[in-house]
C-alpha cells in the first residue's frame, strides 16, 4: 500500500509549461500595446503566483509521501504488536514456560537488525 505519488492526476511539468506559454503571451501583448502594459501586470503577477504555488504543491506532495510511508510503518508495527499479543495469550493458554517472550521479542524488534532471527531459543 505504498503511495509514492499521491497526486498522480496532477502533472506539474504540464502546468509549468502552460504557465510559461501564458507568460509569453502576456509579455507579447504588453510589448505590442505599451499603453496597456499596466493592465497586463496583474495577469503576469497572478502567473508568477501560480509558479510559486506549483512549487509549494511539489513540497507538500513530498511531505504527503513521507507521511504516508510513516503511517504505513506505524500500521505494520501496530499489526505486529497485536499479533505478538495474541501469540502471548495463546502461549499462556497452552502453558508455555515463557509466554511473554512474544511481546518482549516484538518490542525489541525495532532495535535489532532485520536479519536477526525472531524465534525463541
Amino acid at each position: 500500500m505504498s503511495h509514492t505519488h499521491p497526486n498522480t492526476g496532477i502533472d506539474l511539468q504540464q502546468i509549468n509549461a502552460r504557465n510559461d506559454q501564458a507568460r509569453q503571451i502576456v509579455a507579447g501583448c504588453a510589448a505590442a500595446m505599451p499603453t496597456l502594459a499596466d493592465l497586463w501586470r496583474p495577469v503576469d503577477d497572478a502567473l508568477t503566483d501560480a509558479v510559486l504555488l506549483c512549487a509549494q504543491v511539489t513540497l507538500l506532495s513530498a511531505q504527503v509521501t513521507l507521511l504516508a510511508e510513516e503511517l504505513e510503518r506505524s500500521r505494520l508495527d501496530r499489526a505486529n504488536l497485536r499479533a505478538a499479543m495474541r501469540a502471548t495469550l495463546a502461549a499462556h493458554a497452552d502453558g508455555e514456560p515463557d509466554p511473554l517472550w512474544y511481546l518482549r521479542d516484538e518490542l525489541d524488534a525495532s532495535q535489532r537488525p532485520a536479519a536477526d532471527t525472531r524465534r525463541p531459543r
